[in-house]
């Protein structure tokens, strides 16, 4: 890749993983477009493709190995000359990707990602006068999280957006990883957050997620000097901000003030994302988790007592080193007493690395294969039921577009359905017939349940009652 003088270098750029892993590449693209670079939707019209990865578990490994040796096709058959690997994949593994995939020009790990164009632009001076870089990968212990400075392009709908509260996590649940990828806790100021937040708003941003390793953990570094409980209601103050988020809440740290300020804050929906990972107490010591059943009950009743109509979601993990099958039992019966909103079923990976992985009693593949289908299959029933407590009501939709499966129908969200994870309502019917040609993504609308299914709601639109305009830019700095 020549530096050419005022011509911009096409980008192809392929995001995997969670969200918080969809910030950091949001963030790259706003710093390669704000130098010599565009980014294009076309792979094989690139001539830089970068595949920001995930390593988590072994699946995500898996689909990032395989979209990097996809993209290194286009060396041959497009116009791609650099290839780039970013985030956790070469922080985890680089000594081994270096060797076994030649194909890829640079490996840059979660700590030096800021530096994505200052990388490439040295890349490309060296091919230019024919020497080599002086070295392929670019990993160091995690320390950078970006601020409101930075620029960071919206990359799906501009309606609804991701905040990042902190970067890394002090926790070390036995089963993961993460730490090892991300470092310790680095949480953004308050006032950087608010700043972000009124940037998005003006962009046309409605929906605000909040998202970090975990949220309770915002602000331990510092002694809680500032923390969720003080951050929540600066963001509430925000124009233009209607729903407000929380996801990855952990329910060992969870205030009665943070309880206080979820009930009474218009802005923030009624859900809550809080990862459990199991019920019976010796499993949950065993993964070094801070939370035991009668807490986690505790808490449930808790935040229904006071937040009627409060949607739960969860993540649990099955067939973790030693799981009994009585266990195993009491988890199906805790989950089926506790009805919670929305559950992901996950079958233990064994990493590399991490405590677990060292544990005698590893659950052989066959078990953890049976005992997720049939906890799926439990959560399945419970879902419809779940479901029919919003027949009849009248409720506040997100608009997102023509439905998934058929444009016949719309579809949206209800504020207790996160986006891409849950479900959605699919509005079939319409008081006015021109509505559905008038609706648009980012349109807030009253809609009338009609029918409760497995995963989704359907229901009968009744009038817009918060019309959405398109921002005439998309690129937070």
């Amino acid at each position: 890749m020549e530096a050419v003088p005022n011509q911009k270098s096409p980008v192809y750029f392929v995001s995997l993983g969670c969200p918080k892993n969809l910030v950091d590449s949001q963030v790259m693209i706003g710093k390669l477009e704000k130098d010599r670079y565009t980014i294009t939707r076309q792979p094989d019209e690139a001539e830089v493709i970068i595949v920001n990865t995930c390593s988590f578990i072994e699946a995500s490994k898996e689909e990032s190995v395989e979209t990097i040796l996809e993209m290194a096709q286009l060396k041959e058959s497009g116009s791609c000359k650099v290839l780039v690997a970013t985030g956790c994949l070469p922080q985890r593994y680089h000594k081994e990707l270096e060797k076994e995939m030649p194909e890829v020009d640079l490996f840059v790990g979660t700590g030096q990602y800021h530096r994505i164009t200052e990388l490439l632009d040295a890349h490309g001076k060296a091919v230019e006068i024919g020497a080599p870089m002086p070295k392929r990968s670019y990993i160091d212990q995690p320390a950078f999280i970006h601020s409101e400075t930075d620029p960071r392009v919206q990359t799906g709908p501009l309606y609804t957006a991701y905040l990042k509260l902190s970067e890394g996590c002090n926790r070390r649940c036995a089963f993961c990883i993460i730490p090892k990828l991300r470092g310790n806790v680095r949480s953004r100021s308050v006032e950087s957050l608010v700043q972000e937040a009124k940037q998005l708003a003006a962009r046309g941003v409605r929906e605000l997620n909040l998202v970090a390793q975990d949220l309770t953990e915002y602000g331990m570094e510092k002694k809680y000097s500032e923390n969720l409980e003080m951050l929540l209601p600066e963001l509430c103050k925000v124009e233009g901000i209607e729903w407000i988020r929380l996801h990855y809440v952990y329910p060992d740290q969870f205030s009665d003030e943070l309880v206080r300020i979820v009930a009474t804050e218009p802005k923030i929906v009624k859900y809550l994302d809080m990862p459990i990972q199991h019920t019976n107490d010796r499993v949950l010591r065993s993964m070094n988790r801070r939370l035991t059943k009668e807490k986690l009950f505790d808490l449930v009743g808790k935040l229904r007592a006071q937040i009627p109509g409060i949607a739960f979601r969860t993540s649990i993990i099955v067939g973790f080193p030693g799981e009994t099958d009585a266990e195993f039992e009491e988890l199906c019966n805790d989950l089926e007493a506790l009805k919670l909103d929305h559950v992901g079923v996950f079958r233990y990976s064994k990493e590399e690395g991490t405590k677990a992985a060292e544990m005698p009693n590893q659950i052989h593949a066959a078990t953890k294969r049976a005992r997720a289908k049939k906890l799926i299959g439990i959560l399945q029933k419970n879902s419809i039921s779940n479901h029919q407590k919003y027949l009849g009501q009248t409720v506040q939709v997100l608009v997102e577009g023509a439905s998934d499966e058929t444009e016949l129908l719309l579809q949206g969200r209800l504020s207790t359905q996160a986006q891409e994870i849950d479900g959605h309502v699919l509005i079939n019917d319409m008081v006015d017939p021109e509505m559905m040609q008038a609706l648009k993504p980012g349109d807030m609308v009253e809609v009338e349940i009609t029918e409760a299914l497995a995963h989704d709601v359907v229901g009968r639109a009744l009038r817009v009652v918060l019309p959405w305009q398109q921002p005439a830019i998309s690129t937070a700095s």
